[in-house]
């Protein structure tokens, strides 16, 4: 199976975003630079030193800026994949649609989203291992 392995929720003011999670769940949150996109990285869970939850079934997040140029900007998970290429195409066959070209996102692997059936927006990525 592929598991579910990272949500995701755009966020119009992402500092105010990490500040209220961080404020009624406890959750630790750490800004990223430019060259991740500015993604504010959401700690939910006891994580091991190469960033994977301790606590099985438990997962952690981010939050990316809304912008005006992407389509369905809402919150979505993760899904980790052996082969983005050859998902990508399982998503296609099945009716769904890719959104753009994987992404390179450094020491963590290579990232796509896609629309579901159902018009969801999910990410898959292929870990970098």
């Amino acid at each position: 199976m592929n598991p579910v392995v990272h949500f995701e929720m755009p966020a119009e003011d992402r500092k105010r975003m990490a500040d209220f999670y961080t404020k009624v769940f406890g959750w630790k949150t750490q800004q990223l630079g430019e060259d991740m996109g500015n993604y504010v990285l959401a700690t939910t869970t006891d994580s091991d030193e190469n960033g994977m939850p301790k606590n099985p079934g438990a997962i952690n997040g981010g939050f990316f800026q809304k912008t005006n140029d992407k389509p369905a900007q809402y919150p979505s998970v993760v899904i980790a994949v052996d082969n983005i290429q050859e998902h990508m195409r399982n998503v296609e066959k099945s009716g769904g649609k890719v959104l753009g070209e994987p992404v390179d996102i450094p020491g963590i692997g290579m990232y796509v989203s896609f629309l579901d059936t159902e018009g969801n927006r999910v990410g898959m990525i292929q870990p970098t291992r």
